[in-house]
């Protein structure tokens, strides 16, 4: 879920390494960016692992009448 520069932001405070930010400043690396970023990909994996989640019953029983019937439609497959 990238977000666009022109997205409303919001000042918050978060708590880091010191060392962390220190090194980061050293490398000329845009903190908010990147704690951005990261905040994004996690966000994303927690969305993920949800939905697996939510929907581990359905997928379990589709892969169990798969494997005991073969893919419904496999006689049409060209490979």
């Amino acid at each position: 879920m990238a977000r666009t520069n022109a997205a409303q932001k919001r000042a918050t405070n978060v708590s880091l390494s010191a060392e962390l930010i220190e090194e980061a400043k050293r490398l000329n690396v845009n903190i908010s960016q990147a704690c951005e970023r990261g905040l994004e990909e996690q966000v994303a994996k927690t969305r993920a692992d949800q939905w697996l989640e939510e929907n581990r019953e359905a997928i379990e029983y589709w892969n169990g009448y798969v494997e005991e019937h073969g893919l419904p439609l496999a006689r049409y497959r060209r490979f």
